[in-house]
């Protein structure tokens, strides 16, 4: 097994010290870059919301950046899924997060916590053009939904037919996909005569969301991880972590 990581420049270490330790061979090209936004979140917003609801790892992290202080402590914390959750608690905030068989948006909306919000205010905190799953179900609920957009998503710059004779020189053969938009930017960076390539590879994906996306697109030897932190995706490469 020769493993492909995909996720954005710097968040790839805890996979790479795993395999590392494991002997296993892995390659690392970030098909997503991720920016920080000028938005801002004024902190009379901040005091009033009921709830935080936090998307990502990526949300956590530039949401902590743009703060002059540590986030507060008044309002309830959600996360979508754990690795999210793990991040949030490194700020010292516990947060309800996603039931283990469906690390997404979905499962979080299957919070028992989740389902009487009425008048409730909740500030979505993720990157612009997120899906409108969590807002339009908390809102048909009665809560009342705004967003704090941090952060933007990027294809990096790169040469599909290079970059594709890499990894199958490298003899990758199993490919780690954390989002969908991770995926959708792998699709449109494999040429299409070496998409008979990609379709050998296991794709590893973190919902069900995400394996029907990669179904819809042609890929069939899928595995779902129903998660996209490091435990869940060394389980769904049969390596137990230690």
């Amino acid at each position: 097994m020769k493993v492909l990581l995909t996720r954005p420049q710097g968040r790839n270490q805890a996979m790479e010290e795993q395999l590392s330790q494991r002997d296993v061979a892995y390659f690392v090209t970030p098909l997503l870059a991720v920016v920080e936004t000028t938005e801002q979140l004024s902190d009379s917003c901040l005091s009033c919301t009921d709830n935080l609801l936090f998307i990502s790892t990526n949300a956590v992290d530039f949401a902590a950046k743009k703060l002059a202080h540590p986030f507060p402590t008044h309002c309830r914390y959600f996360a979508v899924g754990q690795a999210t959750a793990d991040s949030l608690a490194l700020h010292n905030i516990n947060a309800l997060t996603s039931p283990d068989n469906s690390q997404d948006s979905e499962g979080l909306l299957s919070l028992a916590e989740l389902q009487h919000v009425k008048n409730q205010s909740f500030i979505i905190v993720r990157g612009v053009g997120g899906r409108e799953t969590l807002a339009e179900q908390l809102t048909q609920r009665g809560a009342k939904v705004s967003y704090w957009q941090v952060y933007q998503r990027t294809l990096p710059k790169l040469d599909g037919h290079d970059i594709c004779r890499q990894w199958q020189s490298f003899g990758i053969d199993t490919i780690v996909i954390t989002s969908g938009e991770i995926l959708s930017n792998l699709v449109a960076l494999v040429p299409k005569e070496l998409f008979a390539w990609l379709r050998s590879c296991h794709i590893i994906v973190p919902s069900s969301r995400v394996e029907i996306q990669a179904n819809a697109l042609g890929l069939n030897h899928i595995t779902n991880a129903n998660g996209a932190n490091t435990q869940a995706t060394l389980t769904s490469l049969g390596i137990n972590l230690l």
